[in-house]
C-alpha cells in the first residue's frame, strides 16, 4: 500500500540551524495522525517541506508516492492545507475566495462553485459567503481556513494548530467536522498543542523535538508508559504502607487515610495488588485509578531528550 506520506532521513537547515534533522515519519492512506512537539520541534518546517513551501536540504519525503519536489504538482494536488496563520486575500467574499483556490487546482468554475458551497456549509458558515475575510469573527476564520483547505476535496488535510486560540465550543465543532473527513477516509495530519485533541482524534502520534522523532505510538501506548496513580481505600487504615512485591509499583503511602500506589500500567497492576493486600488481611472497599496524561508523557519525553542533548 502507497503510504500517504513518507519521510527518511529528512533534513532541512537554515544557515548554521537545523531545523530538521534526520527525521523519519510514515503516515497511512485513511490514518490521523498527530505531531507533537515544543515550540522550534520542527514541526511546521516539516509540513511547509510537504506542502512546497520549503525546500529539503536532504532526505527524502513525499506525499502519496509523489515525491514533493520532482513531482510537486501531483503531491501539492493530494493536499489540503490549514495553516497557523491566516494568509487569506481579505478583499474578495470568502466564498470567491474558495472558487479562485479550487481553480488552482485547474477545477472547472461550476464545479468550483459548487465545492465552495459544500465547504462552507461543512464547516458551518455558508450564511457568510458574501462576507469578506476581514469581517468574520475569530471562531468562523478558523472555520473558513478549514473550508479553504476542504475545497480541493484533498486525499491528505493537514492542520496545523487548527483550534488554537479558539472556546471550548468551537474546537469541539471543528473536531466533529475533521472526524467526519477521516471517516469518510481522508488522511490527517494534525499538529496541536492541546493534547486532549491528540487523545481524543488520533490513531497514532509521533512526538517531535529538535527537528527529531522521539517516539511514535498510539497515544493509549504512550499513556502506558507513564504513571499511573491508584488509590484504594481500606477497612482500617495502617499507619504505614504496606510492602507490596510487585514489579510495576514504583511507590506505596497512606495519603488522607488512603493507600496511594503509583506504578506503571495501573489497570494491569490492580488485579495482583489487590491479591497481596488480601493475603496480607486488608480489607478493601474501594480502589480508584487516574491514569497518567498524555501531557505528562509528552513532557517527560522532550525533557529526557534535552537531559541527553546537554
Amino acid at each position: 500500500m502507497t503510504l500517504a506520506i513518507r519521510a527518511r532521513n529528512l533534513v532541512k537547515e537554515y544557515d548554521d540551524v537545523r531545523a530538521l534533522d534526520g527525521l523519519d515519519i510514515s503516515v497511512e492512506a485513511g490514518e490521523f495522525f498527530g505531531l507533537l512537539g515544543p515550540n522550534g520541534a520542527g514541526k511546521t518546517t516539516f509540513i511547509n517541506i510537504l506542502v512546497g513551501l520549503a525546500n529539503r536540504t536532504d532526505g527524502e519525503a513525499a506525499v502519496f508516492g509523489h515525491d514533493v519536489s520532482d513531482e510537486y504538482q501531483q503531491a501539492r494536488d493530494a493536499i489540503g492545507l490549514a495553516p497557523q496563520e491566516y494568509n487569506v486575500d481579505r478583499f474578495f467574499p470568502i466564498q470567491e475566495v474558495l472558487e479562485h483556490k479550487a481553480g488552482y487546482h485547474g477545477i472547472p468554475a461550476g464545479e468550483a462553485t459548487r465545492r465552495a458551497e459544500e465547504a462552507l456549509k461543512t464547516v458551518g458558515i455558508y450564511e457568510k459567503r458574501d462576507t469578506r475575510f476581514d469581517w468574520l469573527s475569530g471562531g468562523m476564520k478558523r472555520r473558513f481556513m478549514l473550508a479553504r483547505a476542504l475545497v480541493s476535496d484533498p486525499d491528505l488535510l493537514i492542520l496545523d494548530e487548527p483550534t488554537a486560540g479558539v472556546d471550548v465550543q468551537l474546537r469541539r465543532d471543528l473536531w466533529d467536522v475533521i472526524n467526519r473527513m477521516n471517516d469518510a477516509g481522508t488522511t490527517i495530519l494534525l499538529t496541536t498543542h492541546y493534547i486532549e485533541e491528540a487523545e481524543r482524534l488520533c490513531d497514532r502520534v509521533a512526538i517531535m523535538d529538535e527537528g527529531r522523532k522521539v517516539e511514535e505510538a498510539s497515544p493509549d501506548e504512550l499513556m502506558d508508559r507513564g504513571t499511573d496513580r491508584i488509590t484504594v481505600t481500606l477497612r482500617s487504615t495502617p499507619a504505614t504502607a504496606p510492602e507490596l512485591d510487585l514489579s510495576d509499583v514504583h511507590d506505596a503511602r497512606i495519603e488522607d487515610g488512603d493507600l496511594v500506589v503509583t506504578a506503571a500500567r495501573g489497570s494491569s497492576v490492580v488485579p495482583d495488588l489487590l491479591r497481596q493486600l488480601e493475603a496480607g488481611d486488608y480489607t478493601v472497599t474501594e480502589v480508584d485509578i487516574e491514569r497518567a496524561s498524555l501531557e505528562e508523557v509528552f513532557v517527560d519525553m522532550t525533557r529526557t531528550e534535552s537531559a541527553v542533548e546537554a
